[in-house]
């Protein structure tokens, strides 16, 4: 009689075997967004930072150790774009799987959990990241922005943290919310003033004190000044080590509310 095949045989298995249905998914997606993966970063770095930037004087006191607009802009741009494509693939898509689509529905019906399939998709998004960032950087590369090579390395992953702390918060929510409507305020009142106001086009000293205060308890103020550091070689060890906790506290903390609120949306209810 043959033995049969352990269904697990570790703590990613489960996720592992979603692999494939990720890989579908993106076979069939992917040319809609390589077109804007290269032309939306370019543009941002021509019309922000060199053109803009022809206008402002690079100070390095004022641009906290840049040379130029441009060298200061390019990292909080990096960061930026990694914030904006995981509201992307968390909010519409999500919402899809749970409510028009109901994959969840149909994968939590075999034996894989619920953490499974939270694991695979976040392993999906941070693919996106991954993918766009590394985009980023190589659009960045010719116009002279870096300063350590190393750094650069360290930035990328930097971006894939920054993912996960927003992917998981932001999955959370959309676990919990009824409808697609909710997502207009995350995006009014979420999304578009930290893109604006969390230090990636401007140093955040120059707002008012409790704008600035706020600023710094954002998740992508410690995304872009991160990645600035490292990009710039003008690394801080002791803030940098706050910048990385504070991302994976909050990354753990959305993790938890994640599974806790999809649980409840497809077992539970």
């Amino acid at each position: 009689m043959a033995t049969p095949v352990p269904l697990r045989t570790g703590p990613f298995d489960g996720a592992g075997r979603l692999v494939d249905y990720w890989a579908t998914v993106y076979r069939r997606t992917w040319r809609g967004s390589v077109i804007s993966s290269f032309l939306v970063p370019l543009l941002y770095i021509v019309a922000m930072g060199v053109l803009l930037g022809g206008f402002i004087k690079g100070d390095p006191a004022k641009l906290e150790g840049a040379t130029s607009y441009l060298a200061f802009v390019a990292p909080g741009m990096l960061a930026a774009q990694s914030m904006t494509t995981v509201f992307g693939e968390v909010t519409y898509p999500v919402i899809s799987m749970i409510k028009w689509q109901k994959v969840y529905f149909s994968m939590v019906a075999t034996p894989l959990t619920v953490a499974d399939i939270v694991l695979a998709q976040l392993g999906f998004v941070m693919f996106r990241v991954a993918t766009v960032s590394a985009v980023f950087l190589a659009v960045m590369a010719p116009f002279g922005v870096f300063e350590s090579w190393s750094g650069v390395v360290a930035a990328f992953f930097v971006q894939l943290l920054l993912g996960l702390a927003f992917a998981t918060p932001i999955f959370a929510f959309t676990a919990f919310v009824m409808n697609e409507n909710a997502f207009a305020l995350i995006f009014r009142l979420g999304m578009i003033p930290l893109f604006l106001f969390s230090g990636a086009f401007f140093p955040i000293t120059n707002l008012s004190a409790p704008m600035e205060w706020f600023a710094r308890v954002t998740p992508l103020w410690h995304g872009v000044d991160l990645s600035r550091q490292l990009v710039l070689g003008r690394l801080d060890a002791s803030s940098a080590l706050v910048h990385v906790v504070y991302l994976a506290v909050l990354a753990a903390a959305g993790w938890w509310l994640t599974v806790r609120n999809l649980r409840r949306r497809l077992v539970e209810t």
